[in-house]
């Protein structure tokens, strides 16, 4: 490609022979002569002045940049649809092609010209190449064995009846429509089969996490039988290669021979590529450092040395790669890390390149007629009808309910890029023509795009009755939420919590739901998080395993009294993350939710004043934000600053000093609560500063007195009290947070402030109200860490009860 860039059209016979070895290989010198002639012949034909557009790199640019631009705009206008990033991309595709702007000659012949095609299509194909090693590593084969004869069942059914279909079907396209001399049924049929019968496991897996599926019984299901089709698709549409390429070659025994070594290097790989990638990802995260760069070489390479195998074999270079990924480890992080380095160049760049490719070969004006219509009207059906039918009655069979099955049924009929990988090869093999590969096309992208609303119809995601929000306050129930970005705050959260577990004297339990929140992207890692878990129930997720971290962190609540912990997970997009949080909060009648704040601080080596807020992430804020707006409880965003003595469960020798800044209202008088509750544990040193002024700005102030003087007869003698001046609540705040005479500062959201005492304030994090922006923000000089409380919006009975008493006093 890069040869060719150097030769404009001055230099015929250099450029020409340059590109031809960017078209397909030929298979005898005849066909070479014939690449370099009509090479040639088109550089002729262009002889004009020359222009960017006349080299094979800047074109190139150009064709990306353009096939990127189509389809991140379509992408974002089908988001509220809740479409995944394929259905854009394919339709991208086809705008660009001969269906949409390429009708225009004259847009073709600048940006698109026949010479640069196979250039376009290499590229691509490179890109496929390490896609499908990135489906094979996503594909975990202990997941499938997991899953049991119920998946299995699932996946033949809807493998099978598509199958039939395809026989009928087939027939009468070639009835319908002329294929020319030398074609072959079988062929045929076992293209359209796989074309029928294929379910896209990689855009099934974001379907289902967009849906807030992934995790429940249904996804589940899903995902096995997916996985078990997809295995299943890949062994057929070898067979259907060799049995294509077999038509090409001499000998009629030809595609017996492919297929037997196809076999022997699927077991060869098996049998000893397997191990040895086992003992290379034990190798990496021993010495991580030292053989980080050799082993991901080593990979890559492996990906290349495969598909080359294989193609060599006479099967597409496309699933040696595939075979290859199934052999990356998926338990530890081996296989994170070797997907982090390739899916964004490769699913953000040069993936798009392939739907274009694609698109450019699809032309919806060769459907003329209502015949050719009519037969894509009928392929659309049997497609839908053959897999939703077969995939629901075994399910019904399986015992799964009625509404159950039939939400199966049409997500084992997403199609998606795997689809078009099949029909560009049908097409490569001129097994199909332009109108059959343009139905199939159209058929894809139709089956796709219904999922998700019919899917909603039949199956939404499940909300509770608020009236099942169980539970007197005195059980205190927390949701904790962590991230991979805040594991930094996990000791921070641990103090907390230790510090309001309720003491052995009392009947009162703490119930603790730690979860874990993953961001679900388009990245293989997030699917691969998934598969890690054993267990799966909607939207927590699965029991985490020993070896996570923050399981680790809160093993030792496992043998504390009066708490009863359970380890969630949520994986999710961050647009709707919030609603995993407050479902949860919801299903188990939670009164607390504590969420990290979006930044982090790193301390100076040599000034520990000289601190250093790290943004990780507007999304994460985002999630906050709406969490904070949506949530049906109370919640506390931790603003962890890392300094000071945290507590550890069961401590007793260790002091942590505890400040509440009270100014009244409902947040505050919840803050007063959480402090009661602190005040009872042995190593919490607590005082109260509350800010008193003579001018009439609290609307509550009957109320605040009652909470106060209640908390004051209840702790006083283990609770240091202070009372300022109102007068000046900014200074006195910033005051107290800097002192560094406490760990850890307790703050309402919506405490009520004077007038006077809000002209100045900057609201950099105007989710956290006054004093939590104040206490927050960059560059104050805060010390300590801050908790920030929200109420719920709504009046309680507690409050009711003080309403009542301050109205008798």
């Amino acid at each position: 490609m890069t040869t060719l860039s150097l030769f404009p059209h001055g230099n015929l016979e250099a450029a020409a022979f340059s590109s031809s070895f960017l078209l397909p290989c030929p298979r005898s010198v005849e066909e070479h002569h014939f690449q370099v002639s009509s090479s040639l012949h088109n550089l002729e034909q262009n002889g004009r002045e020359q222009s960017y557009t006349d080299y094979a790199i800047p074109l190139l640019i150009i064709q990306t940049v353009l096939v990127l631009s189509v389809s991140r705009s379509l992408t974002f206008l089908l988001k509220p649809l809740r479409q995944p990033k394929v259905v854009a991309e394919i339709l991208g595709g086809i705008l660009l092609g001969p269906s949409g702007i390429g009708r225009n000659k004259q847009f073709t012949k600048l940006v698109f010209p026949s010479w640069s095609t196979p250039i376009l299509e290499s590229v691509a194909s490179i890109g496929l190449l390490f896609f499908l090693f990135l489906v094979g590593i996503e594909l975990d084969i202990r997941t499938i064995r997991r899953s049991g004869k119920r998946a299995f069942s699932i996946a033949v059914a809807g493998i099978s009846l598509p199958f039939l279909f395809a026989m009928g079907v087939t027939f009468l396209l070639q009835k319908a429509i002329h294929f020319g001399t030398g074609h072959n049924y079988l062929q045929l049929l076992m293209f359209m089969g796989v074309s029928l019968s294929i379910t896209a496991f990689p855009v099934l897996a974001r379907i289902l996490a967009e849906l807030k599926l992934l995790t429940t019984q249904v996804g589940e299901t899903a995902m096995a039988a997916a996985a078990f089709n997809d295995v299943a698709a890949w062994v057929l549409l070898a067979l259907a290669i060799a049995l294509a390429d077999g038509q090409h070659k001499s000998s009629p025994l030809t595609s017996i021979w492919v297929l037997i070594s196809g076999v022997a290097f699927v077991a060869f790989v098996l049998v000893l590529v397997r191990p040895f990638m086992n003992w290379v990802a034990r190798q990496w995260s021993r010495q991580r450092q030292v053989f980080d760069e050799a082993t991901i070489c080593l990979t890559l390479a492996g990906v290349m040395i495969a598909g080359f195998v294989t193609d060599l074999i006479g099967i597409h270079s496309i699933f040696g790669a595939f075979v290859f990924g199934i052999t990356i480890p998926k338990k530890g992080e081996f296989a994170s890390s070797v997907a982090k380095r390739i899916e964004d160049f490769v699913t953000v760049l040069l993936l798009p390149l392939y739907f274009a490719s694609s698109g450019l070969k699809t032309d919806v004006a060769k459907l003329h007629g209502m015949e050719e219509w009519g037969l894509l009207v009928l392929v659309i059906v049997m497609a839908c009808v053959g897999k939703i039918l077969g995939t629901f009655t075994v399910a019904m069979m399986s015992m799964i309910p009625v509404r159950e099955s039939l939400t199966l049924g049409f997500l084992m009929n997403t199609k998606g890029l795997v689809e078009l990988i099949v029909l560009n090869i049908g097409k490569e093999k001129k097994v199909l023509n332009d109108e059959v590969f343009a139905i199939l096309v159209l058929m894809a992208l139709f089956t796709t795009f219904i999922t998700t609303p019919i899917v909603l119809a039949i199956y939404p995601p499940s909300r509770p009755s608020k009236q099942n929000r169980a539970g007197p306050r005195d059980d205190l129930s927390i949701l904790a939420c962590v991230h991979d970005h805040h594991t930094c705050n996990i000791p921070s959260l641990i103090s907390f919590i230790e510090s309001i577990r309720p003491n052995t004297t009392t009947t009162t339990n703490l119930k603790l739901y730690v979860m874990k929140l993953v961001e679900l992207t388009d990245r293989s890692t997030s699917i691969l998080t998934v598969q890690r878990s054993r267990r799966n129930g909607f939207p927590e997720g699965s029991e985490s395993s020993m070896h996570d971290q923050v399981v680790a962190a809160f093993k030792a609540y496992h043998g504390v009294g009066q708490v009863r912990l359970r380890h969630l997970r949520s994986v999710s997009a961050l647009s709707t993350m919030h609603e995993d949080i407050c479902h949860v909060a919801e299903k188990h009648g939670v009164g607390m939710i504590i969420i990290p704040f979006h930044k982090r601080w790193r301390r100076g080596e040599q000034d520990e004043d000289d601190e250093e807020a790290i943004e990780i992430g507007q999304g994460w804020r985002e999630v906050n934000q709406t969490v904070l707006q949506t949530a049906p409880c109370a919640v506390a965003v931790l603003v962890n600053r890392g300094v000071g003595t945290w507590l550890q469960p069961g401590a007793t020798d260790a002091t942590m000093r505890v400040c509440i800044v009270f100014i009244g209202g409902l947040d505050d008088r919840m803050a007063l609560d959480l402090g009661a509750r602190m005040a009872q544990h042995p190593a919490i040193t607590l005082s109260l500063v509350r800010f008193m002024s003579t001018e009439d700005w609290e609307t509550d102030k009957e109320l605040d007195e009652v909470a106060v003087n209640e908390f004051k007869a209840k702790l006083e003698s283990s609770v240091t009290y202070i009372e300022k001046d109102a007068s000046s609540i900014t200074e006195e705040v910033l005051r107290i947070g800097k002192s560094k005479e406490y760990e850890l500062l307790i703050v309402g959201k919506g405490n009520q402030l004077p007038e006077s005492s809000m002209e100045d304030s900057r609201l950099e994090h105007a989710e956290l109200g006054h004093m939590g922006n104040l206490l927050t923000s960059s560059a104050m000089g805060i010390t300590s860490s801050v908790l920030v409380i929200q109420d719920q919006q709504l009046v309680t009975s507690n409050e009711t009860e003080l309403r009542k008493m301050a109205s008798v006093l």
